[in-house]
């Protein structure tokens, strides 16, 4: 299958990693910051096979596992208290809230749906115009412009049942809080290749410029990953610092306009709050004041309490990059994807989800 097979070559693989291994002279911590790009450096051994020197660190590239615990109970209440049909792609179902899941919810006869896209939840909605319909709006920039058409599509067809909840969050802001954080031991960076598809990559260039650090946007197959880091070694031992595109075959500098426009129209930036991280300014996405009669959160006035997480998870520190999962106490043990304890155990980006499945 093109731009697959080929990004699985065996021997083009063997030659980036002799070629890694011929230039590293010293120790370098490399960040990946899509929860894809760590399933796929966990699922395909690449981290064993790198040399001594490279150290991989997992970022908070999962948007599922950084969604706050306080936004999943709203989209519980949605659903059990306010009797609303609350719709959702599958990897939120699982997600431990405060008492319980979605999935939870659902087992008790609350209306929760999984779907493939926003557009969806619109058909639902113009179909029973008598329901309340909530799509559980989560993600990075990749999924926002889908989210953008949805509320577009909802208020063409006048529909008053239809709304968001949203917890979009941006990537860039999120690499600058890691690189202002006091303890970050990072040297350089894997750019997420999808998001990239949609924002382009012009956003990195202030990045690179203030703190002097690579990033090297990749894509996410075996080949992608050990070129990205290839890469991001030869510019750490030069002493340089530059935005790179390993992931040129999809990525373009401007992004997809199309699906930025779509964007612009629906949502505005915002301050978000990150579970196990904290509050990140400008980091988030909300609904646009002319949009707003799409958005749950006003439209419901759920004022909840906040929720305290687990005492046993360290997930905050894992999404910071601080330890890996096989660190925490619990890992397999108390927290498994039959309990997770934290979002990183059950999302299909969560590091900790890859460690069990793929690491021995």
């Amino acid at each position: 299958m093109k731009y697959i097979t080929e990004y699985r070559d065996p021997i083009l693989a063997k030659h980036y990693v002799r070629e890694i291994r011929r230039i590293t002279t010293r120790s370098w911590n490399i960040m990946e910051v899509c929860g894809g790009q760590t399933h796929g450096l966990v699922k395909f051994g690449i981290m064993d096979i790198l040399p001594k020197e490279i150290s991989m660190i997992h970022g908070p590239g999962c948007p599922v596992c950084v969604t706050p615990l306080n936004l999943i109970d709203k989209a519980i209440y949605l659903a059990v208290d306010r009797s609303v049909t609350l719709c959702s792609f599958g990897d939120m179902l699982r997600v431990p809230g405060s008492d319980q899941s979605l999935l939870d919810a659902k087992a008790k006869g609350a209306d929760v749906r999984i779907l493939y896209s926003p557009l969806e939840a619109v058909q639902i909605a113009y179909a029973n115009p008598e329901k309340e319909v909530v799509f559980f709006a989560v993600g990075f920039e990749t999924t926002a412009p889908a989210n953008a058409l949805a509320v577009l599509q909802a208020a063409h067809l006048e529909l008053d049942n239809f709304s968001i909840l949203s917890s979009h969050v941006l990537v860039p802001p999120a690499i600058e809080a890691i690189m202002s954080d006091p303890d970050c031991k990072v040297d350089g960076f894997l750019g997420a290749g999808h998001v990239c598809s949609i924002m382009g990559t012009e956003e990195y260039l202030p990045i690179v410029a203030k703190y002097h650090v690579p990033i090297v946007v990749t894509g996410f197959e075996p080949i992608d990953l050990l070129q990205g880091i290839l890469m991001v070694v030869s510019q750490l031992e030069a002493g340089t610092a530059k935005l790179e595109n390993q992931y040129a075959r999809i990525v373009k500098s401007a992004g997809n306009q199309a699906a930025q426009k779509a964007i612009d129209q629906v949502f505005e930036v915002t301050a978000r709050n990150w579970r196990g991280i904290g509050n990140i300014p400008y980091s988030g996405y909300n609904i646009k004041q002319k949009h707003q009669k799409f958005d749950a959160d006003k439209k419901f006035n759920v004022d909840l309490v906040p929720a305290r997480e687990s005492e046993l998870c360290i997930a905050g520190q894992i999404l910071k990059g601080l330890k890996k999962p096989h660190e925490c106490p619990a890992f397999g043990k108390q927290c498994n994807p039959e309990n997770p304890l934290g979002a990183p155990m059950v999302s299909s980006e969560g590091a900790c989800a890859a460690y069990f499945h793929f690491s021995n």
